[in-house]
């Protein structure tokens, strides 16, 4: 049970500089008198923010601080659960949250609202809306237990009766049915693939088994053609490479000298045809010209007669020199094309050996393989695969039963979740109380001289009837009637705390309640 002790506040709403302290627990009951405005409220939003961090009213958070002051505005309750004495500070500006407990702070969360869960659910055992339905009953700010919508109303009744552990384990277990889910998936997707493995490794083992003594007998043909192939080619290359670097050479040789001889017949022929030009160009002058160049005399016709004479000796000579020149090249450039071919055949002996090389070569790599296939233990490779195919049916087995396990926890869970529903255990332990609950507000209610017949059925949905049977609902009566009713329910609520000890306490504040009719 809570046992509320004082409260004390200051520079909150209209309340200034200095603390204002209340006694909770000095008498049973407390009337609190004053004009409007004179802050009776006040200690109600007080109490509230301090335990929950928000206050009675609608007010925002920044409109708490005195609006003079305006800072070091603190709100402090004390109160006793059991044995323990807690001490609650709550300020603004600057913000403060201090929850302890027999003098000792508890340490403070990363997060205020982790901190606020903690003064929440594991001491004060209720929450906001609980502890207005449990403490409060006011006019301003206040929604009736009547006026709250089926789930809210839900949420005070597991408060009231200590059920919402229920809510809470069906949060975590759909986490848990989340976790299976994915690893039902994940597990699915394994088997899948494992059999993928499966089937590829028994058409290796297939492949394996394939190689008989004909594919042997086959590979071993295939290794002696290439043989013969590489012995023909090396017959071959023999033949031609018999004496071919000598004759080479020699006819290298041969086609330097004939090139040579070809040089030396173009210099002797340019010779030739320069001599014919000069002694071409001395005719030209004697036959134009009858005076001599150089001694300015005229040219006897018989002289001038000599002088040609002898340039066409001359002439003819080297004309007859060129011509030989010429019979002698052609002889030259025959035996160099004769030479040239000679050079080109052998080259392509020489190429021809190359290519013959380098098919041995390739043919040689070939035999290599097929001597590495017959030598492999092709039984050792068998045998190991047949281990492996064994190995991945076992991981398919135990797979299988991973599947099966989770697939009946997640089963396990469905009905455990169909238990932990609003329609499930929590609902059957309402039921064993509703009729406490129906008995204490029809109690109430004649005590407060309104004689009618008050149900709530397990959907907290109001079934209300009067003394001639008529039905009525909540909203059919008037305000005065409603407050009434509103006043069973709070004093209900509180003799069902007191009977579950979850949020009993000394506290209980109307305010303005008795205003109406």
């Amino acid at each position: 049970m809570i046992i509320f002790k004082t409260i004390r506040y200051k520079n909150f709403l209209s309340s200034g500089n200095s603390f204002t302290e209340i006694e909770l627990n000095r008498n049973k009951s407390t009337l609190v008198v004053g004009q409007n405005g004179a802050g009776k409220s006040t200690m109600l939003d007080a109490l509230s923010f301090a335990l929950f961090g928000r206050p009675h009213r609608n007010i925002n958070k920044s409109k708490l601080v005195n609006s003079i002051n305006q800072k070091q505005c603190v709100v402090e309750v004390k109160f006793t659960i059991g044995q323990s004495n807690f001490h609650i500070i709550r300020g603004i500006k600057p913000t403060i949250f201090e929850i302890w407990k027999d003098g000792m702070m508890i340490n403070q969360s990363s997060h205020a609202n982790e901190y606020q869960k903690i003064l929440e659910s594991n001491i004060l055992k209720l929450n906001h809306k609980s502890f207005h339905q449990v403490v409060v009953l006011g006019s301003s700010s206040f929604i009736p237990f009547m006026q709250l919508n089926a789930g809210n109303r839900r949420d005070v009744i597991e408060d009231l009766l200590d059920i919402n552990i229920f809510s809470k384990m069906n949060v975590i277990l759909r986490e848990k049915n989340g976790i299976l889910k994915e690893k039902m998936k994940r597990v699915g997707h394994d088997i899948e693939l494992i059999k993928s493995k499966i089937d590829q490794q028994t058409k290796y083992i297939r492949d394996i088994t394939a190689l008989t003594e004909e594919n042997r007998k086959e590979y071993e043909h295939r290794i002696s053609g290439t043989q013969n192939s590489i012995d023909e080619l090396q017959a071959e290359n023999s033949k031609l490479s018999l004496g071919l670097d000598d004759a080479i050479k020699e006819t290298e040789k041969r086609m330097d000298t004939l090139q040579d001889r070809r040089q030396g017949l173009l210099l002797r022929s340019q010779d030739a045809q320069t001599r014919i030009s000069d002694v071409d160009t001395r005719i030209s002058f004697f036959e134009e010209n009858e005076t001599c160049p150089v001694c300015d005399q005229a040219l006897a016709d018989g002289h001038k007669r000599s002088i040609l004479s002898q340039c066409e000796e001359e002439k003819d000579r080297n004309k007859t020199t060129l011509k030989s020149i010429g019979k002698e090249g052609t002889g030259v450039e025959a035996e160099i094309a004769e030479t040239s071919g000679i050079l080109l055949s052998l080259r392509d002996k020489v190429s021809k050996l190359s290519e013959n090389n380098r098919e041995i070569s390739s043919l040689q790599r070939n035999i290599a393989d097929y001597r590495k296939y017959l030598d492999k233990d092709v039984s050792a490779d068998l045998n190991t695969a047949k281990k492996e195919l064994t190995d991945l049916n076992q991981n398919k087995e135990d797979m299988f039963e991973e599947k099966l396990m989770v697939s009946e926890q997640f089963n396990y869970n469905g009905v455990i979740a169909e238990m932990l529903k609003d329609t499930g255990i929590k609902t059957k332990i309402i039921k064993q109380y509703l009729p406490a609950i129906n008995k204490l507000v029809n109690q109430y209610l004649q005590v407060l001289d309104f004689y009618v017949q008050f149900d709530l059925d397990e959907n907290f949905q109001e079934t209300i009837r009067s003394r001639h049977r008529d039905d009525f609902i909540y909203e059919s009566f008037s305000e005065g009637e409603k407050q009434r009713i509103d006043l069973s329910l709070l004093f209900t609520w509180r003799q069902i705390a007191k009977m579950k000890n979850s949020v009993a306490t000394n506290l209980l504040m109307l305010d303005e309640t008795f205003d109406s009719s």
